[in-house]
């Protein structure tokens, strides 16, 4: 039961502070810790934009979205206009920007975004949009800093899940995992646990949460949505 509400992001218990307001699994903060050492002798002042979010979190950010409360945005991060599209065209709009609740990957306390803090003024807020982490981006240097320690398998465990385009979530040069933890607790990942939570049953520790907008939806297209956004 612990695994699934660690997967699931159900609770915090299993978290530590992290920067600030922050929370993440400890072997994470600790992996953090001496990245973000090392980035400072090379220059650059990691800071966290987002680390854990929890299951009702996450299922407020959809809802939103799938209501219009939240803008969506569509291949090159315009605005999309719900009514040009069907249903479903809207979900994956959604889900190339924002993971189902119960299957993301900052439920874990192992995954953050971050930016370096060295390369702007200190008010500047951090809008995790590719423009600030490619060529020319502000964050770009910082980018090519830790790409390359990744490539190198030498960034104290992290790694980007989504460093690429494979037909699901959008590329985040922004979003890390540490991987010693992460990849087992993706390997528990399955769509037969987010069921009942989506449907405002109870959880594994016999809380009820608020069911989501588009379960009718979901219904027949479950299975190939979770495929192509969550396994990857």
């Amino acid at each position: 039961m612990e695994d699934a509400s660690v997967v699931l992001g159900i609770h915090s218990r299993h978290l530590t502070a992290l920067q600030e307001r922050f929370l993440a699994e400890p072997a994470t903060v600790g992996a953090f810790d001496r990245l973000t050492k090392r980035a400072a002798a090379a220059g650059f002042d990691l800071r966290v934009a987002s680390a854990f979010r929890d299951y009702d979190r996450q299922t407020e950010i959809i809802n939103q979205k799938w209501t219009g409360a939240r803008p969506v945005k569509d291949v090159v991060g315009l605005p999309l206009l719900r009514e040009n599209v069907s249903d479903l065209a809207w979900l994956e709009a959604i889900l190339r920007f924002s993971a189902l609740p119960g299957t993301s990957r900052h439920h874990w306390g192992t995954d953050l975004d971050i930016w370096d803090a060295a390369a702007v003024c200190v008010d500047y807020q951090p809008a995790l949009e590719p423009s600030e982490y490619e060529q020319d981006g502000v964050f770009a240097e910082m980018t090519f800093w830790l790409d390359a320690l990744i490539s190198a398998d030498d960034a104290e465990g992290f790694y980007k899940p989504y460093n690429a385009d494979y037909g699901g979530v959008a590329p985040e040069a922004w979003h890390i995992s540490y991987r010693p933890v992460a990849s087992a607790l993706q390997k528990q990942q399955r769509v037969d646990l987010c069921w009942p939570l989506w449907r405002g049953e109870a959880d594994p520790e016999g809380n009820r949460h608020e069911a989501l907008a588009m379960l009718a939806l979901l219904e027949p297209h479950a299975d190939d949505l979770f495929t192509r956004f969550v396994l990857v």
